[in-house]
């Protein structure tokens, strides 16, 4: 019987690894990249395997009865005078939303791995550009194409790591994640994403359930932290390229609202603990872009973080 000692054995499982790993990062550009290729992952589909939606439909809240219900998580976006929400379970199947608020293009993101929701401007170097969901992760996040030169974008890391467009950066916009009939109190006039996407679906079934509570991974990461239960829900900000997480479960416990500095500037963070709904904002009130998802991700991408503590 053939056999193969240690080392050989590790280079062969290595070849194999290569391999499949071409198969599946085939279709997309890696020319440049910022990140190990050997670090990307085929999460399953394959590229456009999840469609993302370019032409989303939307109706008012007050016809929304039929498929919305209160407790509904939605990612709420307010921006040039406009409201809208797109429901989480609609996210689950698409993950990506190229859309318009007020005439600016925005790209609406969401990995159901990482809990992440994430709202960028669709105007990249002075053009607009729509993007596609890949099929690879990378940390376990998602990875974004765009449909222009085929490069890969990192969704937390907010930037482009493989092809032409490597190196360019994403603008964050600030979103919501919160319940619908939270949103719509805030928002009456808000218009929200229609289960009439042009695909066919079960919305109302959720393919990632039992995911949320289980402190096992699809996927693995490099930096990992058992601080808090892996997805633990924490709202993560940037100033500065200095780092802050606020665990969700130490805002229960804080007198509400939290008054807290990162890097030299003061900032609020508003917990309402009955929506699980989290805001920054600045020392004037302003809404600050904010990264709403689970701790292992944040950490994964951010090592470095602060984490805010009740108490302390």
């Amino acid at each position: 019987m053939f056999r193969l000692n240690e080392k050989k054995k590790a280079l062969f499982l290595r070849i194999v690894l290569v391999s499949w790993t071409f198969v599946f990062l085939s279709g997309f550009d890696y020319s440049r990249h910022s990140i190990p290729v050997d670090e990307i992952f085929s999460g399953g589909p394959g590229k456009d395997g999840i469609p993302a939606l370019s032409r989303p439909k939307f109706v008012a809240a007050k016809n929304a009865k039929h498929f919305m219900k209160d407790e509904d998580r939605v990612l709420g976006l307010a921006k040039n005078g406009q409201a809208k929400a797109y429901p989480i379970k609609i996210l689950n199947w698409h993950e990506i939303v190229n859309d318009t608020i007020g005439k600016q293009a925005v790209v609406v993101t969401f990995c159901p791995l990482c809990g992440t929701g994430m709202v960028f401007d669709g105007k990249i170097n002075g053009k607009n550009l729509t993007f596609g969901v890949s099929g690879l992760l990378y940390q376990s996040d998602m990875l974004l194409y765009d449909h222009k030169t085929d490069s890969l974008w990192s969704q937390i890391k907010g930037e482009a790591v493989t092809g032409p467009m490597t190196g360019a950066r994403l603008k964050l916009l600030s979103s919501t994640q919160t319940t619908w009939g939270k949103w719509k109190k805030k928002h009456p006039e808000t218009l929200v994403l229609s289960q009439k996407t042009g695909y066919r679906r079960d919305y109302d079934r959720d393919p990632y359930m039992g995911y949320y509570t289980s402190s096992r991974l699809m996927f693995g990461v490099k930096n990992r932290n058992k601080a808090y239960h892996p997805k633990e829900r924490v709202i993560g900000l940037e100033l500065g390229g200095k780092f802050k997480a606020y665990p969700f479960s130490e805002l229960a416990k804080a007198k509400q609202p939290v008054t807290d500095q990162l890097n030299g500037s003061i900032v609020k963070v508003i917990f309402d603990k009955d929506s699980q709904t989290a805001v920054i904002q600045d020392s004037k009130g302003k809404e600050l872009p904010s990264v709403v998802g689970f701790w292992f991700a944040w950490f994964a991408f951010h090592p470095e973080t602060k984490v805010f503590k009740a108490g302390q």
